[in-house]
């Protein structure tokens, strides 16, 4: 099988992070972590604003899953099109699971947030594949992440070393933040606003007591950083968006399929 340049340049790219994922020293979880500013209860809701504020994943991966079935969704072959329903479930399996671990905040429970995690981190690398190199790589990309992140998790569970789950998820958005700056096909998800999302969403979660403060306990950054995370899927779907169900829309997701 004769691999195209794109192709060879993912390969090199996902080879190098796997080598970082070996390499790197060990990197143990902060004690802190679990340490949340607002710790406020609303209607016997512990933690309730870090709970609730999950909502908004579960919301909009339920609207895109469901743009996807009615074909309202433009899309670019069958990997695209698998890729955006993975990460569309991704971001309700996100939310859920974030939503637990926020109402009681333990290592175990940080286990199953972060399972939800890699799911919607798979689809969005299988996805970023299928758009911008090739659907076999978009199938081939979203296969190893979806390997890849839960063994990392169960990892950290088992030796402390968060290391291999850090690679997954930063050395992911590397390889988005590269194929934005290099690879620019008019068309499907906006990639920058995706990243720019996800930026400030982490910045969010290092201030979450900052933000806490500037805002008069009005919002905290870690339910913040959920809000702004949550926006991912309106940078990914509004794009693919079709206004109208034209009868040439609908061949065009017959042939795609």
């Amino acid at each position: 099988m004769k691999l195209n340049q794109r192709e060879r340049m993912l390969a090199c790219l996902v080879a190098l992070l796997a080598l970082a994922a070996c390499a790197l020293p060990f990197l143990p979880q902060d004690e802190g972590f679990h340490q949340f500013v607002d710790e406020r209860a609303w209607l016997e809701i512990p933690n309730a604003q870090n709970v609730l504020s999950n909502l908004p994943f579960v919301l909009f991966g339920a609207a895109g899953l469901g743009l996807l079935a009615l074909r309202r969704l433009r899309v670019k072959g069958p990997a695209f099109a698998a890729m955006l329903g993975l990460f569309f479930a991704g971001m309700i399996v996100t939310g859920a699971c974030s939503a637990w671990y926020h109402a009681a905040p333990a290592s175990g429970n940080l286990v199953l947030d972060r399972m939800g995690m890699v799911l919607a981190f798979a689809g969005t690398f299988g996805l970023l594949a299928a758009d911008k190199v090739s659907q076999r790589a978009g199938w081939a990309l979203g296969a190893l992440a979806l390997f890849a992140g839960p063994v990392s998790v169960l990892w950290w569970q088992a030796t402390g070393n968060l290391a291999p789950y850090a690679v997954v998820q930063f050395g992911g958005m590397l390889l988005l933040l590269l194929a934005t700056l290099f690879w620019r096909e008019p068309g499907g998800p906006r990639w920058g606003w995706v990243l720019a999302l996800y930026a400030a969403a982490k910045l969010c979660e290092v201030y979450d007591y900052e933000i806490y403060a500037w805002t008069m306990h009005v919002i905290s950054g870690h339910a913040l950083k959920h809000l702004i995370a949550a926006g991912t899927a309106l940078a990914v779907m509004g794009p693919l968006c079709m206004r109208g169900r034209t009868r040439a829309s609908g061949k065009r997701w017959r042939a795609a399929v």
